[in-house]
């Protein structure tokens, strides 16, 4: 795992030591922060708040930690409303946008001083070991056991993005469950509709080859 996105799992996992009660997690799209965020959420019983956050009633919310997706885009009042209940007895705050709290826009002076003042974590584009993790996960979910050559195999041709894992697999399952096939790497191949491997070509060719004369 690469050392920016180990000590963005190091930051979450200090969880409930979060000076404020809050943190920021922040990445490029495609870096795990909302999968990251929902194991976080499920492990600190929180609610999870996404484009729909801005109709919400606070005091629906009770003293319980929160999963902010997108805060970059809630309104000033409601993420200042936020940020203070966060610091409370039961509460807590992780929120996920592309970019650092510093560079959200801001209407509200006292909004501003806290999000300059936000505990930040980084994520960068996923390495080959959250990628592997993250399908090893979403395998597990679906109760799927691929064979052992599938994961490196997918890490090595997949885009670089949790949600394609998410996606990938779901495929795999769909098509495997449909043909009653093994999820293999010949399966995989398939999904992916990548070429094959050049081991694969040399394996298929030695395959399909003619069995040689014996002239002794």
């Amino acid at each position: 795992m690469s050392p920016a996105n180990a000590e963005a799992l190091r930051a979450v996992d200090a969880w409930p030591r979060w000076h404020g009660g809050t943190l920021a997690l922040v990445g490029p799209e495609g870096s795990g922060k909302t999968h990251l965020g929902r194991i976080w959420a499920e492990a600190a019983g929180a609610a999870e708040l996404g484009a729909d956050a801005r109709l919400l009633d606070l005091a629906d919310l009770g003293a319980r930690p929160v999963f902010l997706e997108h805060a970059d885009r809630l309104p000033s009042e409601l993420l200042f409303h936020l940020i203070n209940l966060a610091a409370e007895p039961g509460g807590g705050l992780l929120m996920t946008a592309r970019t650092a709290p510093a560079l959200w826009s801001c209407e509200l002076p006292d909004l501003r001083s806290r999000l300059n003042a936000l505990r930040v974590a980084e994520l960068g584009p996923p390495d080959d070991e959250l990628l592997e993790g993250v399908l090893q996960k979403f395998f597990r979910e679906r109760n799927i056991r691929p064979t052992d050559d599938v994961l490196p195999y997918l890490v090595r041709r997949m885009e670089r993005s949790v949600p394609v894992a998410y996606d990938l697999v779901q495929r795999l399952d769909e098509a495997s469950g449909a043909e009653h096939r093994p999820v293999s790497r010949a399966l995989a191949r398939q999904i992916l509709d990548a070429e094959p491997d050049p081991d694969d070509l040399i394996g298929s060719s030695l395959a399909e080859s003619p069995p040689a004369r014996d002239n002794g």
